[in-house]
Formats: structure tokens, sequence, C-alpha cells
């Protein structure tokens, strides 16, 4: 009798983790290359699980592919690991156990991490090895998006007639990450052609069961799921799991209960879980209807939504000029100068102080800290920087959720400068997301819902602006990122400093198309020392011989060189002014009566230009 005669009437057992027990083994490398140099080893997992009562067994190919395979230099060995996968499994197989074809979830939380179309090549690849080798069943699991399931789904039902289980995982109970509930995601692959879906992996039996009660049983399709054991422990540098297989028979019939027609185990199981699913559900017959439980959605409250004092700096800078100011947070627990300095900025009328996040990867006083208090004490706006080097998907959150409580809604998101070029060089750099997925993971959370989809109770408001490098050899490919960045949800820019007229006017011809704001960058230099390191050794910044030369002429004269620097920027206001609506002034040393007189130079040239045009319109009239 084959899989789907025998899942009409029957209860099917599936096997537990191949990983966990390589794991445990002491097995840290690829565990997909073990088909070939531990044949042996693999065999035996099988058998222990097909002895515990598994009524079909996994490929040891859940990472099999060329994009997985990559990370081990094994891209090209996706045929030879496949082949003795699925020769492997037979070997072990006794009487009526199927061998499903096992095919893992490329995306996580990141879905943009893998443009589809490499996905969909490297799925073609692994799936002709599995079929060539005649496997019983292809089992695809631990897809976090939906929209990869639904790509590989559709191509594997083209080219096969094998019975398919499709598994998605879930970060919270009933959702998936892009906010599909569980019902809606199991129909459209059960119309994809799916005969078998399901969840796997994250969710241990007690928050998979509570999401089963959500779930109708599928009117042509049967239900799976594969729990976990239990959450992970990381004790001495390794995981482990609590392993109670008791724990597990006690919850065998409430999944029955839920209609689940096949049950097998995901991260840390072993045989002794799956001998206590199949000694409790062996010769029952599977539940044909259950009532579902309606779980009660959370409201997206409007109660103590924050509520903006100010309007956001891209609706700003496109009605009138808008000047942004640059104070680093100190390097020490002295911030004397720092508050001086934001008194003496917003004296001179601008319109924000941004704080970066720990530039140069250089620790300094958390910016966040800092913006609250400039902005209860002493009432101008901070624009904080966030960085993807320092913080984890959990930190970014949480640090985002932090600023929302703190009525902090202006933020630039930035990739940052990896640490090892800064004071602790043997600190890890994160970068769990790139500054693309930072833009987007901000603006999920101004529709209230967490990166991994989950309702957050209340919308948040930030104004979200992107990094812009215009001292690149190709500005075309600059300008693409930027038109990158818009489509990810940046709402304006801040681009790094130019010190030429001709870098000016060109970046204005290349970024005129664009309706997103940006503020151009500019820097006073104060001294020919100054500007040779900023030139040499800081990426993204550029400066001419001319200026170069200028600085140096007074390399013996610190006071003229300063004064110097200050009149150059001067003469880039002038070219700026008339070509973009926002400049952004970077402080340097905290010297900042240098750009409290930068700003005001620059609103007396805005002003200046504005009267022009007024002019020329009544002229024109």
């Amino acid at each position: 009798m084959n899989f789907l005669d025998r899942l009409k009437n029957e209860i099917l057992i599936a096997d537990g983790a191949m990983g966990t027990l390589l794991y445990s083994y002491g097995t840290g490398s690829c565990f997909e290359q073990l088909n070939l140099s531990h044949a042996e080893q693999i065999q035996q997992i099988h058998e222990a699980y097909i002895e515990a009562g598994a009524d079909i067994i996994q490929t040891n190919t859940y990472a099999a592919n060329y994009l997985k395979l990559q990370r081990y230099g094994l891209e090209d060995s996706v045929k030879e690991i496949n082949t003795a996968a699925v020769k492997n499994a037979r070997k072990a197989v006794k009487g009526s156990t199927f061998v499903a074809g096992t095919i893992g979830g490329v995306r996580g939380i990141k879905p943009n991490m893998v443009a589809i179309d490499e996905i969909k090549r490297s799925f073609r690849e692994q799936l002709y090895c599995l079929l060539l080798e005649g496997v019983d069943i292809l089992l695809f699991e631990t897809f976090y998006d939906l929209e990869e399931l639904e790509h590989v789904l559709t191509i594997a039902r083209k080219e096969t007639t094998l019975p398919i289980i499709a598994q998605v995982s879930l970060h919270e109970i009933g959702i998936l990450q892009n906010q599909t509930p569980l019902t809606e995601a199991f129909n459209k692959l059960e119309a994809l052609g799916a005969d078998v879906v399901g969840i796997n992996c994250r969710l241990g039996p007690h928050h998979m069961l509570m999401t089963l009660e959500d779930v109708l049983i599928p009117k042509k399709a049967y239900l799976s799921a594969y729990p976990n054991a239990s959450m992970p422990a990381y004790t001495d540098g390794k995981f482990h799991y609590k392993g109670d297989s008791e724990y597990f028979r006690q919850s065998a019939k409430a999944f029955r209960g839920q209609g689940v027609r096949l049950l097998g185990g995901c991260c840390g199981t072993t045989p002794e879980h799956i001998r206590a699913f199949s000694k409790e559900l062996k010769g029952l017959p599977p539940i044909l209807e259950k009532k579902i439980k309606h779980r009660k959605q959370i409201q997206i409250s409007t109660f103590d939504n924050p509520r903006r004092e100010h309007p956001p700096l891209e609706e700003i800078v496109k009605e009138r000029a808008s000047i942004i100011v640059e104070l680093d947070p100190p390097r020490s627990l002295n911030t004397h100068k720092f508050f001086e300095g934001a008194k003496a900025l917003k004296n001179a009328g601008i319109d924000a102080i941004t704080l970066a996040d720990n530039s140069l990867a250089t620790p300094r006083i958390c910016n966040s800290a800092l913006g609250y208090r400039v902005k209860k004490e002493i009432n101008i706006r901070p624009l904080v920087h966030i960085t993807c080097r320092d913080r984890n998907i959990i930190g970014l959150q949480s640090h985002l959720m932090g600023l929302h409580t703190l009525g902090l809604h202006d933020v630039l998101a930035v990739t940052g400068d990896p640490a090892r070029v800064g004071d602790f060089p043997g600190a890890s750099s994160v970068y769990d997301l790139s500054s693309f997925e930072l833009i987007q993971m901000i603006k999920q959370l101004n529709d209230g819902l967490s990166i991994s989809g989950k309702e957050l109770a209340q919308k948040a408001a930030f104004s979200v602006g992107a990094a812009f490098n215009p001292n690149v050899r190709s500005l075309e490919k600059a300008v693409q990122r930027l038109e990158k960045k818009i489509s990810f949800g940046a709402d304006y820019f801040i681009s790094q400093p130019v010190f030429s007229e001709e870098k000016l006017t060109e970046v204005y011809q290349s970024v005129k198309h664009l309706k997103t704001p940006i503020y151009i960058g500019l820097m006073p230099l104060t001294s020919s020392k100054n500007a040779e390191f900023l030139h040499n050794e800081v990426p993204g910044i550029k400066i001419s011989d001319k200026i170069r030369n200028q600085m140096a002429s007074f390399h013996d004269n610190p006071i003229q060189a300063a004064r110097e620097g200050v009149a150059i920027t001067k003469s880039l206001i002038d070219a700026a002014a008339d070509l973009f609506n926002g400049i952004y002034f970077i402080t340097p040393f905290m010297r900042y009566e240098l750009t409290v007189e930068l700003s005001t130079y620059a609103q007396e040239v805005s002003a200046k230009i504005l009267r022009r045009k007024q002019s020329a319109e009544i002229t024109i009239g």
C-alpha cells in the first residue's frame, strides 16, 4: 500500500532529528557530507528510528543544496552527497518503511537575503538528484518564507507525481512571518499540489498544539506536525535539549485530536521521542472532524500612540531649507561640552542634532540616552543613528522599541563601520541585517509588527533616514542603491561629506529625478592632517587635491587652518544651497563653534536664495 493510501486510514509516524544526534556525537562540520565519510553512522541512525516505530525516514539532505553546501566549499558535490544520502536510507529500510527525500528552506527571518531565482536554480539541482535515486516521497521542511515554499512546490509538482509533504515554520503561534494565517498558508499549499501540509521546527509540542487549535482539517491534503523536543539550552559551548520522551508520549493523543495524520520530530528529538509517539498512536484511527478554537486577535491600540511633536524631517526639507548637524556622543563620561554644543546649535536654529552610533566602531555614550536628554532638557530634535554592526536582530528590535517608548522617532539606518577598525579590533561585527533590511524592519514596526510578524499592539511612528555615499567610482551604482533603499522604505537620505562644487553638481544631476529628499553632507576641515586622514583612511570620503593643498598651506598655523576650513565649507554652502534644500553638517572633534557659524551662514544664504526666487516669481507674474 502506498503512502497516501495508508494516510487515509492511519496515523503514520515519521522519524526525528538527524542533525541533533550527529551534533551530540561531537560532529560539528557539514552534516550532509557525512553521507559520504560516515555512511555507516548515518545508516545506524536511520535504523534506530525505524526500530523505534517510524513509518517514514527522511534522507540526510536538509542542507544538501548548492547554496548551503558552498559554505563548506562543497557546492560541486550536490549530486554525490544526495545520491549517497538516498542509498544510506535505502540500506536501512525494512519492510514497508518509506524514504522521504528532504529539502530544507533557504530563507530564514531575512527573506531578501537570497534571490528567489537563485533558490529555484539550487532547488532544481537537488530535486533532480533525489528523484533520480527513487525516493518514495518529497519532504519540504523548515520554510519560514511562504513565497519560497510556493515557488519550490510549484516546480516540484510539475516534475513529479510523488507525494509531497510541505511544512512551514513559525516564529509566532498561528501566523507566518509575513502575517499570513497558518490556515490560509495551508490552503495555498494544498492548491499548489501538496499532499500533506504541516509545521515543523521552532515550536515544541505545547505551542505547536496551540497553533493547530485554529487550523481546520484540510479538504484534500493531510496534516503533519514535527515539533521540537524543547527550547534549546546552551551550556559549555554546546546546545542541548531536555529530551523528555514521556512528555512527547503525553502530547501524542492531543496531536491526534487536532487532526494530525503524520507525526514526527524535529530539533532535539531522538528515537526515544519517536518510540513514545509510536506506542501511543499505532493502531488508532485518525480524527476526521474537529472544532477549531478561534483565538482572540490582538488589536492595535490607538491609546497612547506616539504623537510627533514636529513634522518629520522629510516633510520639512521638502517645504523649506533645512539644516541638521551631527554632534558625536563623547568617548568619555564627561558630557559638559556635548550639552554645551547642543545648546549652541539649538540657539543657531537648526532642525535636528544627529547622534552617531559608535562611529568608526569606537565606543561612545549611548546615543539614545543622549538623544532623550537633549530632547527633554534642550528641546531640540534628536536624530538617532542605528547601526547593524553592534546588535543582533533581537537587540535591534528591542532598541527600536525602546526608542519608540522614549518618544525618539527620527532614526538613521546604517550598516556601521566593521568592528576591526575601532578600539576593540577583536570584537565581533554582528550584521544580522543589512541596512536595507533594517529600514524594512523599522517600517514594519510602524505597521505594529515585529520582524517575526508578531503584533506589537501599537504602531511605531519612525521617520527613517538612510545613508548615501556619493564619493564612489560609480555614482550611477550609488544612486541605484538609493532607489533600492527607497523601495525598502527610506524616507530621506543623509550623504557623506562632499568637498568640491563639481561633486555637488554631479550629485544633483544624478539624483534630481528622485522625489525622496537628500541632506547633502558638508564637513569643515580643521587642519592639513585632518584633511589627509579623512582622504586617505576614512571610507566614503574623498577630498580634492586643490582643497588638500589649500589646507597644507596653513600646516604651521592651526587657527588659520581652521578658518580656511570654514571658508572652504562656506563656498560649498553657496553652491549646495542652490541645489539642495537639506544641508547636513558634521562637527569635527566637538568643535561645535564651527558648525554653529556654518549653520548661521547657511540660513543666511538660504534666505537670500528664497528672496531671489520670490522676486523672480513676482517679476514673472
